[in-house]
């Protein structure tokens, strides 16, 4: 038998690089692949109008100003917490405790707006709260960086296992501060005297927190591509080795690291308890963590590209939604075509990474 005979079909190699506009076109073409499956499906297993179902999907999220507005208030929060671990990723730390920074984050902004409105002014509550929200977001992530740097522990299992601590901290003050009593959850906080609730700007709820993501969509950017820190990350998670023979103090870097991601994601609890929401439950940051590492993984780890991906999957979970009211389907059916997309688009990830070479035999050689 002759080697050409012996070769596979199919060869798989890596990609040296894509141009920009070229990896947008392979998720372009992925979602269109997408929409066309979720099209026949929608016909065979409901008969509705698949054209109909993609206009609900549309107008669940810009359907009115109001439907805008949040649209854009949810877009804000994943991007802030996207933003808060991609510092942490492309260190190479795997950070998934997003969910229980950004939840102590909430737990320390509603603990300041409590115990404090009886004995400060509305603005010394407020700095309690950001300086509270970011120190104990900060402490949080900093635990599980101080045992990597000092013991080389399990990122991934230990802020796991973190997001869990946070929220049966959570429950526990939930029951402590319990209005009204015997409840078991906290009410809209400060509902009358409005202490600690963040101010509102251009007359419009959420355009606070948009601002404030968008300077750290800024800042982050700066942080990762143009400060020594962000070159030192850089350098870390490309090789531990070529750091410390670089002079770089990797322990260092993974605790400063973490911290700052902590941080950040101490500031989205911040925004979700002072401005969004005004209360304390367990799921009050709603599963942002988790998604967080699929957005921040999507946009290869850049805060530009991550505000699209953000509102990608923003756009199809409220449309998702929208879906089930409108045409009084089970929402496990909206959850059918929202994860068939998002199949679609992380599969048209393998596209961007790597190349397909079909092999045939043939007198004159391979074809590639």
């Amino acid at each position: 038998m002759h080697k050409s005979q012996r070769e596979p079909l199919i060869h798989i190699s890596r990609r040296e690089s894509l141009v920009w506009y070229k990896i947008w076109l392979i998720r372009g073409c992925s979602i269109l692949a997408a929409l066309l499956v979720c099209a026949i499906i929608s016909v065979v297993m409901t008969g509705e109008n698949p054209l109909q179902i993609y206009a609900t999907i549309f107008s669940g999220s810009f359907g009115s100003p109001r439907k805008i507005w949040v649209l854009l208030q949810n877009i804000s929060m994943l991007l802030c917490i996207s933003l808060a671990v991609t510092p942490a990723f492309r260190m190479r730390f795997w950070n998934v405790g997003g969910e229980g920074q950004a939840l102590m984050g909430c737990w320390a902004s509603a603990a300041c707006m409590i115990l404090l409105r009886n004995s400060l002014p509305n603005w010394a509550v407020i700095l309690c709260m950001v300086i509270s929200s970011i120190v104990v977001g900060a402490l949080w992530g900093a635990i599980p960086a101080f045992f990597k740097a000092k013991w080389n522990t399990n990122e991934t299992l230990f802020t796991l296992m973190m997001n869990y601590i946070a929220t049966q901290i959570v429950a526990y003050f939930c029951v402590v501060w319990e209005s009204p009593k015997g409840s078991g959850q906290i009410g809209i906080i400060n509902q009358q005297t409005q202490i600690g609730w963040l101010p509102v700007i251009g007359n419009q709820k959420y355009l606070l927190n948009v601002v404030i993501v968008l300077i750290l969509c800024a800042f982050t950017y700066y942080y990762m591509y143009f400060s020594k820190h962000g070159y030192e990350i850089a350098v870390v998670g490309e090789s531990e080795r070529t750091a410390h023979y670089v002079g770089i103090k990797v322990d260092r870097v993974i605790i400063r690291t973490m911290m700052l991601s902590g941080a950040m994601c101490g500031i989205a609890g911040l925004l979700l308890t002072g401005s969004t929401n005004h209360t304390l439950t367990t799921t009050l940051v709603s599963g942002r963590g988790f998604t967080a590492v699929m957005v921040s993984w999507l946009a290869n780890f850049n805060p530009v590209w991550m505000i699209m991906t953000s509102f990608l999957l923003v756009f199809l979970e409220r449309g998702a939604g929208e879906i089930s009211t409108n045409f009084g389907l089970n929402k496990s059916f909206a959850d059918i075509l929202t994860g068939i997309i998002l199949f679609f688009i992380i599969g048209s990830e393998f596209f961007i990474m790597y190349r397909i070479h079909f092999k045939k035999s043939a007198e004159g050689g391979t074809k590639g």
